[in-house]
């Protein structure tokens, strides 16, 4: 007996939830934009719109019991597949990504960089013709990237008002393919509160209360870690909300010059996914380097330099470069073959 074929809508719903899954994973990483994978997956437009929806008309209809056309406004089947993809990611893909770059830092790098460095060749696409003023903005985005990638990480600030902001900044990521939200984390100082010991305490914290143990709620520090990740989420959702809208009236008005900018900053940015950096950490005055209070050593700014060619290393950090462009290669070609 044949067992029945997936409908072609329940195929459209799981391809969704794993590109949320690989935004997700993206935007965990330090220096890659979740927005890029919506770029190249040929989402993003249908993602900003359908978060520019989420106004006060969808609250008027959800007021007035008005279900099912406040889930057509919103675009409710596309945010809730995508989000839930995104949510995923961050229990099991974003947990494996810790893993990977603590333990193959290189190769992980080389891997977005060859992603990100092949989605440049398909977003430069959308320019219909690169006349001055495309190529003066195209500049502006690159000296803007640039000058991002030279700001030193801040300190660690658990205050909540503080925590609601960083909320706001680390959807930039979402919505601004080559703004990185996680990076934008790191120069604030709050990287590991926000996506490493946040997250995981909510992730042990939910294995306990399926265990019906609830004594974590006698322990301060996961209780407060819990309210950051509370804040940080409200900060997140109004973040992309006042955002999308932004990015829907510069894209309907100004599309062209938005892809340029969008392109230039990309490129701008792309050293902060070099593989071979090394972190330059903040020491004592005995040389020792300076830990904060979750135990995490206080980064400063990352070193640059440039591979050693004869490295056996070296070769197999090009080869993964390799890797992420054929990702992307392959993700375009698969796009395209659907929208025919």
């Amino acid at each position: 007996m044949r067992r029945p074929k997936a409908s072609p809508t329940l195929k459209k719903d799981l391809l969704l939830l794993l590109k949320g899954v690989a935004m997700g994973a993206a935007n965990k990483v330090p220096g890659v934009s979740g927005g890029i994978v919506a770029f190249v997956a040929g989402f993003y437009e249908e993602l900003i719109y359908a978060l520019q929806h989420l106004n006060f008309k969808a609250i008027s209809l959800l007021f007035k019991k008005r279900y099912r056309l406040f889930w057509e406004y919103v675009n409710g089947r596309f945010l809730v597949w995508l989000f839930a993809g995104v949510l995923l990611s961050f229990f099991s893909v974003s947990l494996l990504l810790d893993f990977l770059i603590e333990h193959y830092e290189k190769s992980v790098w080389g891997v977005f960089f060859g992603m990100i460095t092949a989605s440049l060749f398909y977003i430069h696409r959308q320019v219909l013709q690169w006349k001055k003023r495309l190529l003066l903005t195209l500049l502006l985005g690159f000296l803007f990237g640039i000058a991002i990638t030279f700001v030193s990480p801040s300190t660690e600030n658990d205050h909540l008002i503080f925590v609601f902001f960083c909320g706001m900044i680390s959807v930039s990521g979402m919505t601004l393919p080559g703004l990185s939200g996680s990076f934008l984390l790191l120069i604030l100082g709050n990287y590991n509160l926000l996506l490493v010991d946040a997250v995981n305490n909510l992730y042990y914290t939910f294995g306990s209360i399926i265990r019906w143990d609830f004594s974590f709620l006698e322990v301060p520090e996961t209780v407060r870690l819990l309210k950051v990740l509370v804040t940080f989420t409200l900060g997140s959702i109004c973040g992309l909300i006042l955002l999308s809208n932004l990015l829907s009236f510069v894209l309907k008005k100004y599309h062209q010059i938005t892809i340029a900018v969008i392109i230039g900053f990309i490129v701008g940015t792309l050293r902060i996914v070099w593989p071979w950096k090394a972190q330059i950490l903040q020491l004592d005055a005995k040389g020792n380097p300076i830990i904060n209070k979750l135990g995490n050593p206080k980064i400063t700014g990352f070193d640059y330099y440039t591979p050693d060619f004869s490295s056996l290393e070296t070769l197999f950090i090009f080869l993964f470069m390799a890797l992420g462009a054929l990702v992307i290669v392959l993700l375009e070609n698969y796009d395209q073959k659907r929208r025919l």
